[in-house]
């Protein structure tokens, strides 16, 4: 392999680009800072890589596809040119002020604002459904933190097209095999051919890395621990499944992935009183209700299995987890659904009544795992614990429920497990008070200063449905799940 050119300041490339100062370096590849000596005061970036005699007529072919691209997020490839004796190959494109993604997380001690990333992940995959809707579609193949540009204005450009490529559909595997360990997918590495879904996994593996304060960018055992606990929950499934190691378990095109976190981001308005379509409603995804109890007795698993099989009844595809693995009650359930003597429960953890899937004795990796499925709903049964792990499963949730005991001398012990927990947001918070009186509830909401609390209403049997119990929870989970009964005759509005 011959080497690079030793460019310096003041070296001129092509006749016309000027060096002033390199910029960064990697393998076989250098990039400069130059000024353009025919248009005074423009500057430009320049790539200098090494290209075999073997690979040139290929090189010469993308670079002439990549100065056809025209995007945003994409800098402009403008010129292409060979320096035959050394082997060196150069592309001049714009040059973008700013910083890369890894010297920002280095600089933020691994941290990017939680409400900056699904953004970040929509921008980089405005720019992806670009590329791959080409034709034919372009394949970027190295979506790494150090090839992508962080702009003063927060904006992220993709900077390094030196491994990209044309998808062929002819092709069964690629020339060149290129790639960067821990961001490039599987199949970059075997005997396959890069596609679109490849992009994806890297798209995944960067999630990760930015969610996981830069630790992780391949799914590991233990990972999860990782994971930043303020993140918006539903960024869980979406990673898991971009960064499935065969492609054709993963999202299939950059436009669906968009549509998911599209869905996810409307979800979250309709939770804070923004106004939104009916489309937006009928969510995809997986949402978690976790049920905490405020002391032992206080009815959270109750509370848990009546909302389970509400949701079941409304939307069907509903897990109930019991998250300790320790508690019994979920055995116990088991036992008498299975007809099994006391203490003879199956060894598998999951059974199922009426349509609700109960998993009993659930670690915290389990359920990331059950994020993955096909769960319209993952109901958490937290008891009265809270350890780091199980608050953590409750702050991250989607609608969290607290369980109070309704009675007159116990309501205060809910306002005080939300002073110890002030430090958090609470907007999300629902508190349910059984068998609590009305003047019971409208003190807890005055002192709380939060509507969202609740009397639960006697409610002897959890598995049956309850008028009185369905409007409580019509009430609780209004905006999350569609009303089929005014649905139903949506086409007389229509009319009118």
């Amino acid at each position: 392999m011959k080497q690079l050119l030793q460019l310096e300041f003041g070296s001129i490339v092509g006749e016309r680009y000027r060096i002033v100062r390199t910029l960064g370096s990697g393998g076989m590849s250098r990039v400069f800072m130059a000024e353009d000596l025919k248009l005074p005061g423009k500057q430009w970036a320049v790539k200098e890589s090494v290209a075999g005699p073997q690979v040139m007529k290929l090189v010469r072919t993308e670079a002439e596809m990549l100065i056809s691209l025209s995007h945003p997020r994409l800098p402009r490839i403008v010129d292409f040119f060979e320096h035959p004796p050394s082997g060196a190959v150069y592309l001049v494109m714009d040059y973008i002020e700013g910083i890369t993604l890894e010297a920002y997380m280095k600089g933020y001690q691994g941290y990017i604002p939680q409400e900056q990333i699904v953004p970040f992940a929509l921008q980089v995959l405005d720019v992806l459904d670009y590329l791959h809707t080409r034709q034919p579609p372009v394949i970027y193949r190295d979506l790494k933190p150090t090839n992508i540009m962080l702009t003063p204005e927060m904006e992220f450009i993709l900077i390094d097209f030196g491994i990209a490529r044309s998808y062929k559909a002819e092709l069964d595997q690629d020339t060149v095999k290129l790639g960067t360990v821990g961001f490039a997918a599987p199949e970059q590495y075997g005997a396959g051919q890069t596609d679109a879904r490849s992009d994806l996994y890297s798209l995944g593996a960067l999630l990760l890395y930015l969610c996981t304060g830069g630790k992780y960018s391949e799914w590991t055992a233990g990972v999860e621990g990782y994971i930043r606990g303020e993140l918006p929950r539903h960024l869980i499934p979406v990673i898991r499944k971009l960064l499935r190691q065969h492609p054709e378990e993963r999202f299939q095109s950059a436009g669906e992935v968009i549509g998911e976190l599209r869905r996810s981001a409307d979800f979250q308005s309709a939770q804070q009183g923004i106004s939104v379509n009916d489309a937006s409603m009928d969510y995809a995804g997986t949402r978690v209700v976790a049920v905490l109890g405020v002391s032992a007795g206080s009815g959270a698993t109750h509370t848990a299995i009546t909302v389970s099989h509400y949701l079941a009844r409304r939307s069907r595809s509903v897990a109930l987890v019991e998250l300790h693995s320790t508690a019994k009650a979920f055995a116990r359930l088991q036992e008498v659904v299975e007809g099994t003597s006391v203490g003879q429960s199956s060894s598998s953890r999951r059974f199922e009544v009426d349509g609700v899937h109960y998993w009993r004795q659930t670690s915290r990796a389990d359920v990331i795992s059950l994020l993955g499925g096909s769960y319209r709903f993952i109901v958490l049964d937290l008891g009265s614990g809270q350890d780091n792990e199980r608050l953590e499963e409750f702050l991250r949730a989607d609608y969290p429920l607290v369980v109070g005991s309704g009675a007159e001398w116990r309501v205060q012990d809910i306002a005080g497990l939300a002073r110890s927990l002030q430090r958090h947001p609470q907007h999300k918070w629902n508190y349910c008070l059984p068998l609590a009186s009305s003047e019971a509830v409208r003190r807890l909401r005055k002192e709380l200063d939060h509507d969202k609390v609740f009397a639960l209403p006697f409610h002897s049997d959890p598995f049956e449905r309850d008028d009185e119990m369905d409007q409580v929870l019509d009430e609780l989970f209004r905006g999350v799940i569609p009303d089929t009964r005014r649905r139903r005759f949506a086409f007389l509005k229509r009319r009118r």
